[in-house]
């Protein structure tokens, strides 16, 4: 069962990037209001952030917000986001 929404106050949501492919021994952390990204080759680190705050440009282009869109929309952005 869920519980009752309380007035006044909205959905929470993040991301959550998580590298795995780090070989150097640095920890990586970079925090946000919506996401944080841990881990990863100072590389993948990149690419993830970068991934992170293209999508929010996209959101909020669409006048959205993380706890708004549907999964499937949120996908087609991330795939977006990702740099090639």
């Amino acid at each position: 069962m869920k519980k009752p929404k309380k007035p006044g106050r909205k959905p929470a949501a993040a991301l959550l990037g998580l590298g795995f492919d780090n070989q150097d021994g640095h920890k990586r952390v970079t925090t946000a209001e919506e996401f944080a990204i841990v881990g990863g080759s100072a590389e993948t680190h990149e690419r993830l952030t970068e991934t992170a705050l293209k999508t929010f440009e996209e959101l909020k282009q669409r006048g959205k917000n993380l706890a708004e869109v549907e999964p499937n929309e949120l996908a087609e952005i991330l795939h977006k986001a990702t740099p090639r």
